[in-house]
């Protein structure tokens, strides 16, 4: 897939999943060419779990959550615990980068045919717990593109304090 944030059609949906899937596109950007070791790392000391492995794996859970478990109202059957609600970003030490972003991609791809073959104004299954109330498929995307990009700022500047790699 090319990373790239013009659609090829100025539609709602076209901008909205172009804008989603860039952010996605430049998640593994940010992860090019970096060590197993340097994923692992967590350099900034008050923050042990921000690692580019987790920060990975995080962005994949955050989109199974809000698709599967709020939208499709599915059981959430992600890594946290009430012992460890954090524990999708501790799972990432242990498997190799590769596999993180390649099962980020291959779930990515499944929620762009959910998204094609779904009208934007559909209410979500499960409601947010910020307010009792469900939410639109156009919302999710929105809030997605917000989140993965802010994720993205942390990729930048972990990537710099673990290796030096700037840029992308």
């Amino acid at each position: 897939m090319t990373r790239t944030d013009l659609p090829s059609s100025w539609d709602e949906r076209t901008t909205l999943t172009t804008f989603l899937d860039y952010a996605r596109a430049t998640v593994r950007a940010k992860c090019e060419g970096i060590t197993e070791e340097a994923a692992r790392t967590a350099p900034l000391p008050g923050s042990p779990l921000m690692t580019v492995a987790g920060l990975v794996s995080h962005v994949h859970w955050v989109e199974y959550s809000w698709f599967q478990v709020i939208f499709l109202g599915e059981e959430d059957a992600g890594p946290w615990t009430e012992e460890e609600p954090d524990r999708e970003f501790t799972i990432a030490l242990d498997l190799p980068i590769a596999q993180l972003l390649d099962e980020y991609d291959a779930q990515s791809e499944r929620y762009r045919a959910l998204v094609a073959a779904t009208d934007l104004d559909a209410l979500s299954q499960r409601s947010m717990r910020r307010n009792g109330a469900p939410v639109t498929l156009r919302w999710i995307l929105f809030h997605l593109v917000e989140e993965i990009a802010r994720h993205n700022g942390h990729l930048d500047v972990v990537r710099e304090l673990v290796d030096g790699t700037t840029g992308v």
